[in-house]
């Protein structure tokens, strides 16, 4: 019941809660992320949703209009701390994660969860190995068990192998400690980055 209904039920009603707060961040960040260099305000990311259905992912822009999207050999997104793409302002969104807060829009679109697998780009998606497609068979969410045990400082394909783990567990008490660890995760920035530098490709396309 959880699954089917119960988890959706939930989404909508905290989705309704935070958008207040959701409309105050606005308000604060809005202009610091212009002022940077007049570029958007949001970065419309497109991902691979539930049951593979594509969607815009809306989140703060956190680097410069035009910087190039770097990738590591395993395909995964590179980042760093000292990521020179970066502007002052998405650098302090990026490290506390509240870049990802617009991602509420997307959980009352349906899009969403508040706690579920991080989502993929089309061209990770393809590069799954047998099984680990079966993190697309619930909602993605802004948080996730993965994150929360690992984040970006563990290897792409053990966080999707964490990702299905969270598929075949779901209920609503796996929820709830997600949801609470992910303060503690959020708050001690660890695993914000991957090891540093690592395996980085030529640029592909821009943020």
């Amino acid at each position: 019941m959880y699954r089917r209904f119960g988890k959706r039920l939930l989404d909508l009603t905290l989705g309704i809660v935070a958008l207040p707060f959701v409309a105050l961040q606005f308000v604060i960040c809005a202009p610091l992320i212009k002022r940077e260099d007049g570029g958007t305000i949001f970065y419309n990311a497109p991902r691979i949703g539930r049951h593979g259905k594509p969607f815009i992912m809306y989140k703060y822009r956190s680097m410069r209009t035009g910087a190039p999207d770097l990738k590591r050999e395993d395909g995964s997104t590179y980042n760093s701390p000292h990521d020179p793409r970066l502007t002052r302002t998405g650098a302090f969104l990026r490290r506390t994660s509240l870049d990802e807060l617009p991602q509420v829009l997307n959980i009352l679109k349906g899009q969403m969860s508040f706690i579920g697998p991080r989502p993929d780009l089309a061209e990770e998606v393809a590069l799954y190995e047998p099984g680990e497609e079966r993190k697309l068979d619930v909602r993605p969410g802004i948080s996730g068990y993965a994150q929360v045990y690992g984040r970006n400082a563990i290897p792409w394909h053990e966080r999707l192998a964490l990702d299905t783990y969270y598929v075949e567990h779901l209920s609503f008490a796996l929820d709830v400690r997600i949801f609470f660890k992910t303060f503690g995760v959020v708050f001690s920035q660890k695993g914000v980055y991957g090891e540093e530098g690592r395996n980085a490709e030529a640029p592909e396309e821009g943020d």
